[in-house]
């Protein structure tokens, strides 16, 4: 037999079909962020950066969707929600003003991030393809943290409090579509 099946390789591919779930979920619902914030500040000098961070999440959305069919992954049964949800999060931070669509982008990139490098450990070199997109999305990411701060998300009002409840729910979301 040149390619005996071990017992761990279906875990290991459920366990990849997981992470590849989640990762385009989270695209998804960041390329909804933006549109939501995009529907309130476009035109507005302070939307130049979301417009360019917005094509970043694209570009790794797609790729998701590309490996997500080639490995007849199915998505959550959460992108309903998550259309919604996304948007309304974005439409809501940027009607508290740009500052507070910024540390939107701060308090979810940060949860990202370390979402991947979770991810990344967890792979150990099983998956290199995976790994090299997970690799590229979380730099883009953390980019796009730092833009946000750049662009003034720690003076937005109530800073503390908006970015807690911000990255607490995006820790809710992976976890619920790593699932369902």
């Amino acid at each position: 037999m040149d390619n005996p099946r071990r017992p761990a390789d279906g875990a290991i591919k459920a366990r990849e079909a997981r992470m590849i779930r989640v990762d385009q979920a989270g695209e998804y619902g960041a390329v909804r962020i933006y549109a939501g914030q995009l529907a309130v500040l476009g035109g507005r000098p302070e939307a130049a950066a979301i417009t360019e961070m917005a094509a970043k999440e694209r570009q790794h959305l797609d790729r998701f969707d590309s490996m997500m069919n080639a490995r007849r992954v199915r998505p959550t049964l959460l992108s309903p929600i998550w259309h919604v949800a996304g948007f309304a999060l974005g439409a809501a931070t940027a009607l508290a003003g740009p500052k507070t669509a910024m540390a939107c982008t701060e308090a979810v990139e940060q949860v990202i991030e370390d979402h991947y490098a979770a991810q990344k450990a967890a792979l150990k070199g099983s998956d290199a393809e995976l790994e090299a997109l997970i690799d590229e999305a979380r730099a883009d990411e953390a980019a796009h943290r730092q833009r946000a701060i750049a662009e003034g998300a720690r003076q937005a009002p109530a800073h503390g409090p908006v970015t807690a409840a911000i990255r607490c729910g995006t820790r809710l979301a992976i976890w619920l579509s790593e699932r369902v």
